[in-house]
């Protein structure tokens, strides 16, 4: 197998990339802008793998991707903006990288001739559910510039296999967490600031729930879905146990040996969704063995960020 890997070093693309070579005999070409959430230095382990490639290169240069896309028989699209606050203030990355990276990608694999291709997707698509889970089925109802982007990309994705027979699945994801995670993101921002003894931002009253997925879970059904899933299908990927950002915050202060005193509530952002959830029962019927339970998968993210220090550390300050 050839693979293509868009997004291939950033968080989840990386982490990705690393169970591949680790568990197949494929080749990997790695396919990356090296923005501010694409550290060069995240895969920079990886250059003595004979098996691997990494390509600086934008999802929007459609000569740059139709390039680095010949000889590849399989491609995995993780790349995109994707933090919600950026989207907030600056909306128009998010439409042209999603939605406009997501065309030029999928129409290059349809040129190839891409034997399978699956297009990463995030669960902020359906909006906020006040209870039960989302289906795979359910209307989309996206309330943030970035959560609508990946609605838009979804759907360019799932046009490209109705119109010209790509043989592409999209996967919708739950919050992910673990290694290599850019300390914007809640979990390594809660974390590093904690091991540094300064306080943590809490929106609003910190009701606000999230289901949280180890980033090996969620690669794991991933690539379950690049071999088993079906073309022209969506599949859910979550950990089916949604919790209260508060709730979340004190069990980090717990592993981290820190106080409440440092949870500092903030004004809530715009257009706050109250409440993700997924129903992942179609990506069991697959084979997935689901989720690990939440504090082993915390647990082992506060111990990466207290072991890697050398990887977030220059990240911390970054003020965008």
């Amino acid at each position: 197998m050839r693979l293509f890997v868009t997004g291939g070093a950033g968080f989840i693309g990386s982490n990705y990339v690393r169970r591949v070579l680790s568990t197949t005999d494929a080749r990997v070409t790695a396919y990356d802008a090296l923005t501010y959430a694409g550290n060069r230095e995240t895969v920079a382990d990886l250059d003595d793998d004979p098996r691997f490639t990494l390509v600086q290169g934008d999802v929007r240069d459609r000569p740059a991707v139709e390039a680095a896309m010949a000889g590849h028989d399989t491609v995995v699209h993780f790349a995109a903006e994707t933090h919600v606050d950026r989207s907030i203030v600056g909306p128009e990355a998010f439409v042209s990288t999603n939605c406009g990276g997501t065309e030029v990608v999928m129409g290059a694999a349809v040129r190839h001739q891409v034997a399978r291709v699956v297009h990463i997707g995030t669960d902020e698509v359906y909006g906020s559910v006040e209870a039960g889970s989302s289906g795979e089925d359910d209307l989309l109802a996206p309330r943030s510039p970035y959560a609508a982007s990946k609605a838009g990309a979804d759907l360019i994705a799932l046009a490209h296999h109705h119109t010209y027979g790509l043989p592409v699945a999209v996967t919708r994801c739950a919050n992910n967490l673990g290694p290599f995670q850019h300390p914007e993101k809640a979990v390594p921002r809660f974390t590093t600031r904690l091991l540094e003894g300064r306080p943590v931002p809490l929106y609003g009253d910190g009701l606000h729930q999230r289901d949280w997925l180890h980033v090996e879970d969620h690669c794991a059904a991933v690539h379950l879905v690049l071999e088993r899933g079906v073309p022209g299908e969506i599949y859910n990927v979550g950990a089916g146990h949604p919790i209260a950002n508060r709730e979340l915050v004190d069990r980090l202060l717990a592993l981290t040996g820190r106080g409440t005193e440092l949870v500092q509530p903030v004004t809530d952002r715009p257009g706050h969704d109250r409440r993700y959830a997924v129903d992942s029962t179609k990506v069991r019927a697959l084979g997935w063995a689901g989720a690990r339970p939440l504090d082993e998968a915390l647990a082992a993210t506060v111990a990466w960020y207290r072991g890697n220090e050398w990887w977030w550390r220059p990240l911390a300050g970054d003020p965008r």
